[in-house]
């Protein structure tokens, strides 16, 4: 059987993408481990609207993307060049293709004129705190994020997007969302 753990990291570091090690309480690994946590938390919103396979698409297209997000993040400037666009490093068509979800969801209703009130429902309420904790791993990719980089474009417009598609939730029952 594999062993599920190497215990390199049991003196307080963990290893950089291309080599090295950083101590677990960086601010590297701080921003990872909150994209981490996005991840889950658009999982676990994810499981709630399972009757919607567009929905689901979307979401798991944006999961797979903070994978990028993370490996980017994890690589040390020195090894930058060695990472691989929209394998390993966020790009400018990733941001966009964020973009056009949102544009193309927003279409389909009308937004909300006030502030909104999370709760209306389970599934729209997930999305909001898949949104929140999207908006805490901004924060602190912006310390860590190479000049140039479009991490944090990307978990900006991602934010937008678990918003925008909240509100469609709201407005629209799932088993109504089956295109």
């Amino acid at each position: 059987m594999t062993r599920l753990w190497t215990g390199k990291g049991d003196d307080g570091t963990s290893g950089l993408y291309y080599g090295g090690r950083e101590p677990k309480s960086s601010a590297r690994f701080e921003a990872i481990g909150a994209v981490d946590e996005a991840q889950a938390a658009i999982g676990v919103a994810r499981a709630e609207v399972s009757g919607s396979a567009e929905l689901d698409a979307i979401l798991v297209g944006v999961e797979r993307d903070l994978w990028v997000l993370m490996a980017e993040l994890a690589t040390d400037d020195a090894n930058r060049s060695k990472l691989a666009e929209g394998a390993t490093l966020v790009t400018g068509d990733m941001v966009a293709a964020v973009e056009a979800h949102i544009e193309a969801i927003a279409a389909r209703f009308e937004l909300p004129a006030e502030f909104v009130v999370p709760g209306q429902d389970r599934a729209s309420a997930l999305l909001d705190v898949a949104r929140t904790v999207v908006r805490r791993a901004e924060r602190s990719a912006v310390t860590v994020a190479a000049d140039g980089s479009s991490v944090t474009p990307y978990l900006n417009r991602l934010s937008s997007l678990l918003w925008t598609l909240a509100r469609w939730v709201e407005g629209e029952p799932l088993t109504s969302r089956h295109h």
